[in-house]
């Protein structure tokens, strides 16, 4: 959370697009729900609406992380035949201004590759690259053994975007804050993903711990809302991640590629309105 989050002297996309759109707009959906060819269109109309990242989620068998929504999603997609190598010709076929960032799980890295490699992570991580891809979010990856996947992502250039628990705090926080790269991706509340009603009090918590942070700050895990983008930036936030209820509306939508677009844009709006902090008071709690 840099006073000068418009000055961009970074090798970072993911950050430069950040601090450039200031405050920032993620956006996530699941790859291959229904089908990789939807998912094309859908990841375009965000980037329409005014998605200044987007996390394409990569579907895993055991998505720990997920909630019921996301986690149905990807269900969808693997029983479409979403593979990590239709997922990297997917992203290829991609054109968005937004960096794209693929979230996905420790085993997934581990096992791609040809058999020799073994479970080197080098070969999933060259090909994200190759593909076009700017970063890698691993929410299963313990920070004590992310080193060799950190190398990885260095030698080929893409970000290793690490996830700050409500919990995390202290020579962790340190820690986490001085090797993540991109942003560092607040977890609004434990638990899983899924949209919520309300912001919780954790997430103004954790923003105060990472007062100062030299990277960008957003927030994810059940932001579903123009008025919760609004109340988070206002507290503090470079940025808010919203996953739940676009995979949701996608789902759902008589006309996915319309909603996506117009409820990015509502998002976005909310985003901004939170830059006027004097005009968003904190929000009481019982």
């Amino acid at each position: 959370m840099s006073d000068d989050r418009r000055v961009v002297e970074t090798d970072s996309a993911i950050e430069a697009a950040i601090r450039e759109n200031h405050p920032a707009l993620i956006t996530y959906l699941t790859a291959g729900d229904p089908d990789l060819a939807s998912t094309t269109r859908y990841v375009e109309a965000l980037d329409r609406g005014g998605a200044d990242v987007i996390e394409l989620g990569l579907p895993f068998s055991e998505p720990i992380a997920e909630g019921p929504t996301i986690q149905s999603a990807i269900s969808r997609a693997l029983e479409a035949g979403t593979t990590p190598d239709s997922f990297f010709d997917l992203v290829e076929s991609i054109e968005t201004d937004a960096p794209l960032v693929v979230m996905t799980y420790t085993n997934l890295l581990m096992q791609y590759g040809p058999a020799e490699s073994g479970t080197d992570v080098a070969p999933f991580v060259e090909r994200a690259a190759d593909a076009g891809l700017d970063g890698v979010i691993i929410p299963d990856l313990p920070a004590s053994e992310a080193g060799g996947v950190r190398e990885a992502c260095e030698a080929a250039g893409l970000d290793l975007i690490a996830i700050v628990a409500p919990t995390t705090e202290g020579e962790r926080l340190e820690t986490l804050l001085s090797t993540t790269s991109g942003f560092a991706y607040v977890q609004a509340r434990l638990g899983t993903t899924g949209a919520r009603t309300d912001v919780s009090t954790a997430t103004h918590e954790s923003l105060k711990r990472l007062d100062g942070a030299d990277v960008p700050v957003a927030v994810g895990f059940g932001v579903s809302e123009p008025e919760h983008a609004r109340e988070i930036v206002a507290a503090g936030a470079d940025g808010v991640v919203v996953g739940s209820a676009l995979v949701e509306l996608a789902a759902t939508s008589d006309d996915p590629e319309r909603a996506l677009e117009a409820t990015a844009r509502e998002l976005k709006r909310g985003a901004r309105a939170g830059t006027d902090a004097n005009a968003i008071p904190e929000p009481e709690r019982s």
